[in-house]
């Protein structure tokens, strides 16, 4: 079995993994890293989204051998200055119900305003794709706003 050389969170780790095991798999099960969610395993829900080299991906359908050099941060990455900001968010604004789909939506967030510091509502609308079951869309974009006004300071 191949090893690969990955950098997470800002640490180089080395893990031995089939090919075309996904990212998730990697991260939970050979890393241990479990604040990243399965949720649907096609890419649909993006509750396993993560940022890689910067953008945020659903984390079940990149295979640990396209990688590569490209730095994953996942929502255990707390340098995150964005991320950090959305997660004091995230509780201000009463956003989780069960909290499943969370980790995604904040790594989304955080791509989102890395992208667009200051988003309209329909920019948030546009960005976010990722599916919540409890339906709390309204209280995730207010928390992005929040978030947005506070890393903006």
């Amino acid at each position: 079995m191949p090893t690969y050389r990955i950098v997470v969170n800002g640490q180089a780790r080395e893990v031995e993994a089939p090919p075309d095991m996904p990212l998730l798999w990697v991260l939970r099960d050979l890393l241990s890293m479990c604040g990243t969610k399965f949720g649907c395993g096609i890419a649909q829900c993006r509750a396993c989204t993560v940022h890689l080299g910067g953008e945020a991906v659903p984390s079940c359908q990149i295979a640990v051998e396209d990688v590569g050099d490209r730095p994953v941060t996942t929502i255990e990455g707390e340098a995150d200055a964005r991320v950090a900001a959305l997660k004091r968010a995230w509780m201000a604004e009463e956003v989780p119900q069960c909290g499943y789909c969370q980790p995604g939506q904040i790594m989304a967030a955080a791509a989102l305003l890395a992208e667009t510091p200051a988003p309209s509502d329909e920019q948030i609308d546009r960005a976010m794709k990722n599916i919540c079951r409890c339906g709390t869309y309204a209280r995730i974009r207010k928390a992005i706003h929040r978030a947005a006004g506070e890393v903006g300071r």
